[in-house]
């Protein structure tokens, strides 16, 4: 048996060296493939950081009547903390909001002056609140907008932020249904072309094949090497994709880490050198396995 599947590997990569330009034009096209692949993942990583950085910094709020009490205010905090969309709900009274508002003009010398004027605070209560999820906005707009909460609630800054949200999800679900097309795409390429590079082998080798049955070759000898010339394009593929997109993150993560300073692209590739390879591996060897076995049960009639 170990003789069978050494000399099943030797003539897999006789076949592989044989076909030189076809098994090159094969190995460039799964590159682009598993390319495309890798830059899915990468993209769905950024992306996902990306949106992560943008729901800390996205809120709502909800700003309370004058005569709402604090007691009011601490029951509607608690009720929203019930909710399984909410994160976090940050009470904010009219000493606190004054407070911050007052920290951030001190350098104005005119908004100062005129809140000495005042008599009285003229800012609101407020709660602010963060969502799990950007689409659980909506769902906690509609509770806040009850009947049994209109005589407390002010406004409510849900609209403002909505078309901002609403776009986020829209461009992230479009870039990754484009990156999820474009994988299926070129993935499709490459298994067209390894068929017909084994069909093309199978084609030249068929007095060779012929030979071996009249001997006595059984089928899984005479198919083996077929299986071995998928297994060789799926690795080098695998490998090439991976080294040939190490330099572009290099370069390119710093020019990430600008608009999203959570995201150290460089970082996510050396922590995951072992996993992310593996990726394009598995990847690469199961498109060469599925199109030899394919051009086998296509044009090996054994």
């Amino acid at each position: 048996m170990f003789t069978a599947l050494s000399r099943i590997i030797k003539y897999g990569f006789l076949g592989f060296w044989r076909n030189g330009w076809l098994s090159t034009a094969t190995i460039v096209v799964m590159i682009l493939a598993l390319l495309v692949f890798e830059g899915l993942i990468i993209a769905n990583v950024v992306t996902q950081t990306a949106l992560n950085s943008l729901q800390d910094k996205i809120d709502i709020s909800v700003y309370f009547k004058g005569e709402a009490s604090e007691d009011e205010i601490l029951k509607i905090k608690s009720s929203l903390e019930a909710m399984t969309e909410v994160k976090k709900a940050d009470y904010i009274s009219k000493d606190k909001a004054l407070e911050i508002f007052r920290s951030r003009h001190k350098e104005d010398e005119t908004i100062s002056a005129a809140l000495e004027e005042l008599s009285e605070n003229p800012l609101a209560a407020s709660l602010n609140i963060k969502a799990y999820d950007p689409q659980n906005y909506q769902a906690i707009n509609t509770y806040l907008e009850q009947d049994i909460y209109k005589s407390s609630i002010e406004k409510i800054s849900y609209a403002k932020n909505a078309t901002v949200i609403n776009r986020l999800i829209k461009i992230i679900d479009t870039f990754k249904n484009l990156g999820f097309l474009s994988t299926i795409i070129f993935a499709s390429i490459a298994v067209l072309i390894t068929f017909n590079t084994i069909r093309l082998a199978i084609y030249s080798n068929r007095e060779e094949i012929g030979i071996m049955r009249l001997v006595g070759a059984s089928n899984f000898f005479v198919r083996g090497p077929y299986i071995v010339e998928g297994l060789i394009y799926g690795i080098i593929s695998g490998l090439l994709s991976f080294l040939f997109i190490v330099p572009f993150v290099y370069y390119t993560s710093h020019y990430v880490e600008i608009f999203i300073p959570e995201m150290n692209l460089w970082n996510y590739i050396v922590s995951n050198s072992i996993i992310l390879p593996g990726y394009q591996i598995i990847f690469g060897i199961s498109l060469g396995i599925i199109s030899s076995s394919i051009a086998i049960r296509r044009y090996l009639h054994i």
